[in-house]
């Protein structure tokens, strides 16, 4: 069994309701067979059919309810499936936004799309299928056995002697195929981050005349996955072949061991009846688990996978204190430093600085010298590990906290466009915003003109099965959402590093106005933008090397003064 079943929400009252019910469906198959078994023998001993009447209708209320009761279970089961994956998707969805685009670059992002919309699925099948599986097989053969033993001591001993080399057999099956889908699982990560990479610059690759070299790839790689599926799903017939195999012959085991005992008249009829019926049901539970095993295993690993995202340690969300920026935030650093994980190097290091009032501050640096880093970690997508961090003269445990994040617009080097319309995918985080505030958003962030174009207006669909939108264009959309938000804190990460100088150009104008009375960070490569800066921070190495105007630093020609030289 599955140790993180026990800690889902709810499913204890679940196991004791289908475990009731499968105690009632364990006595119903009992009696199904003890009165099917009285009417054979009956009619065998030479009474009339009409005399069966009372025994074949308890025979048919018992093997409707126990058909009854197993759709009972079966559709509890599948309510607390589909509930249950309901919120193990709200809480992943929640925790990646907690850890934030460092963790799903690190981790893929087609392996997230994946897990997210499949994986969650995969899980759902798996708790509809193993719970009443699972206690079938710990309820109705242990009731039957009672009852076989209760008739017939030897039978008793011949099943109970059978069953665990099923079991034995189940276990190291399980082992192998663990092991397999273990294989089977990276392979598919793979795919499924190489395919969506592929997908995203199909139109680069394209271009460049790669496209056909690349699909020898993409060729590569899904024959890794075909390869590895292949060998799981031949280890899942040879497994059912052989749990079937081995159940035959446990049950031809009980039934010649009872035709001869009848021959040498050491037994009589009724009880070889009723043994012979329930020696199948006795194995029955177990061949069940057996062929759903593969069948659910993917979604137990998805599952697993998913718990282990969940169980991530975050800090605490809550400051325990109110956090506004005021008329004038003062934001400080105080000797803080940053490393992705205690073992590895630290990557920021002894930052300080202090920032009054709404400004808008440059960081510039060459590449891997931290500025990135830093954006994440004001974001509050990361968590320092040394030092101090201050608002408004009262330190911060953690800038991972909700009243943070909600004063913050994160702004990425590639914004992600839905597969909405254009209202939706503005209104991302104002749901509630009117089409004269989007439409003001799109005057305010220069994609009015371009809107007018769309047959359908704010209706039209983008992203993919949509229209689609030029580089500039989908960070004009990003600009917008913020610019609906209006929240006082924007983070800017490399946002036209993708873009050609005229398109950058053309979008700088548009940016600027909407950093006005706001506390503005923007990291990035192209120093052009350091004019327009109130302060400036130069990197190298994880450090503050260098702070000041774009013209203070011109004067001291020290680092920043070698960057506009290169």
């Amino acid at each position: 069994m599955d140790k993180n079943l026990l800690k889902l929400n709810g499913i204890k009252p679940i196991l004791v309701l289908i475990g009731i019910l499968t105690i009632v469906e364990g006595a119903a198959i009992i009696l199904q067979a003890k009165w099917l078994a009285e009417i054979i023998a009956s009619l065998y001993n030479g009474n009339t059919f009409q005399e069966q009447y009372v025994k074949i209708i308890l025979f048919l209320l018992a093997f409707l309810g126990r058909h009854f009761l197993h759709t009972v279970q079966q559709n509890i089961a599948t309510s607390f499936a589909e509930k249950t994956s309901k919120e193990l998707r709200f809480h992943l969805m929640q925790k990646l936004f907690e850890l934030g685009p460092k963790y799903t670059k690190k981790q893929g992002s087609g392996n997230i799309a994946t897990l997210v919309l499949e994986g969650v699925t995969q899980y759902r099948t798996y708790l509809e299928l193993f719970l009443p599986r699972m206690l079938a097989t710990g309820v109705i053969p242990g009731m039957i056995i009672l009852f076989v033993y209760w008739n017939d001591w030897l039978s008793g001993v011949i099943l109970t002697v059978t069953m665990p080399i099923l079991i034995v057999f189940l276990i190291l099956v399980g082992m192998a195929a663990s092991s397999q889908m273990d294989r089977q699982l990276a392979t598919y990560k793979v795919l499924s981050n190489h395919f969506l990479d592929s997908l995203r610059g199909l139109e680069t690759l394209k271009f460049l005349g790669r496209s056909r070299q690349h699909s020898e790839k993409i060729e590569k790689v899904s024959e890794q996955y075909r390869g590895a599926t292949m060998k799981t799903l031949r280890l899942a017939f040879l497994s059912s072949f052989s749990l079937d195999f081995f159940t035959s012959l446990s049950v031809a085991v009980v039934a010649v061991n009872l035709g001869l005992r009848l021959i040498n008249g050491e037994l009589v009829l009724l009880p070889a009846l009723m043994i012979l019926i329930l020696a199948p049901e006795f194995f029955l539970p177990v061949r069940m688990v057996g062929a759903d095993f593969h069948a659910t295993l993917d979604g137990k690993e998805a599952g697993e996978a998913i718990q282990q995202i969940i169980q991530i340690p975050t800090p605490e969300q809550g400051t325990g204190q109110s956090i506004s920026l005021g008329d004038k935030p003062s934001l400080a650093f105080h000797n803080v430093a940053f490393h992705h994980r205690p073992e590895e190097a630290v990557t920021l290091k002894n930052l300080s600085f202090m920032i009054d009032g709404y400004k808008k501050i440059g960081i510039v640096g060459e590449s891997g010298a931290g500025k990135s880093t830093l954006i994440n970690l004001l974001s509050g997508f990361s968590n320092h590990c040394n030092g101090t961090i201050s608002l408004n003269g009262d330190a911060i445990p953690s800038l991972m906290a909700d009243e943070w994040r909600q004063l913050t617009t994160y702004i990425p080097q590639s914004p992600y466009i839905f597969s909405m319309t254009l209202r939706e995918n503005i209104a991302f985080y104002h749901p509630e915003a009117t089409d004269e505030e989007i439409i003001q958003a799109l005057k305010a962030t220069g994609l009015y003109d371009i809107f007018t174009t769309f047959p359908n207006g704010l209706d039209e669909v983008l992203g993919d099965g949509g229209r689609n939108l030029s580089g500039g264009q989908e960070q004009r959309i990003a600009l917008a959402r913020a610019f609906l938000t209006n929240r006082k804190i924007m983070l800017l990460d490399e946002p036209t590093s993708h873009l050609d100088i005229e398109t950058e150009f053309e979008l700088k104008e548009t940016m600027l106005p909407l950093f006005s009375d706001k506390l503005v960070f923007l990291a990035t490569h192209r120093l052009h933008w350091m004019k327009d800066m109130d302060y400036i921070f130069v990197m190298n190495q994880g450090e503050i090397v260098e702070t000041g105007t774009h013209e203070e630093l011109m004067v001291a020609k020290g680092y920043y003064y070698k960057l506009l030289q290169q």
